[in-house]
């Protein structure tokens, strides 16, 4: 279909439809109402059906040790392709085994601030507000509700990855490698989140 338009300064817009060659209705579901219907036939606290928060998989944290020293290193987060990218054509474009920095192509535009819970007030100080706070062990999802800001969890890949293995730590990107600053946490007993 063409739609034509015509508006005036003064009068609302208005509109000629014609329709050029040959048209079929729609025989596919509406996809909005398909999504609308499954959710309205779900448990409105679906929650329960995977028990408490704390058994989930995906809320399991990678546990580091306590920093005592304070000490700053650097890493190259090398990644090695474990399979073929072609082109469409069939092109080769980077082999199986091919080794590269992803931080040669893109950046780190925030830190990662590692820490214990019981370190979390001197996370919630140190970091910037574009700075994303991991957490070792706990709940991050209740204990970002109580701070007011988004926690997350370490997961074990990003302890691999980068080679962590005390917290806090603080990680950020300097040129084309990471800097892990490891930062021995004082204890403030008054000012520190449980």
């Amino acid at each position: 279909m063409i739609a034509l338009v015509a508006t005036a300064t003064t009068q609302p817009a208005q509109a000629n439809v014609a329709t050029i060659g040959r048209t079929w209705p729609i025989a596919e579901p509406d996809a909005l109402a398909e999504i609308e219907a499954r959710a309205a036939r779900q448990p409105t606290d679906i929650a329960q059906n995977f028990g408490p928060r704390a058994n989930w998989s995906a809320m399991q944290a990678a546990s580091l040790g306590i920093a005592t020293l304070a000490q700053t290193r650097s890493v190259i987060p090398f990644y090695t392709l474990d399979f073929d990218i072609k082109l469409p054509d069939g092109t080769m474009l980077y082999p199986k085994g091919y080794t590269f920095n992803p931080l040669t192509y893109v950046s780190l535009p925030q830190r990662l601030v590692v820490v214990h819970p019981r370190d979390l007030g001197w996370a919630l100080r140190t970091a910037r507000p574009a700075d994303f706070i991991l957490l070792t062990a706990g709940d991050a999802l209740a204990l970002g509700e109580k701070v007011g800001r988004p926690l997350f969890i370490l997961e074990e890949r990003v302890k691999d990855r980068l080679g962590l293995t005390v917290a806090p730590v603080i990680v950020a990107q300097a040129g084309q490698r990471l800097l892990l600053t490891e930062v021995p946490p004082t204890r403030e007993p008054q000012q520190v989140v449980r």
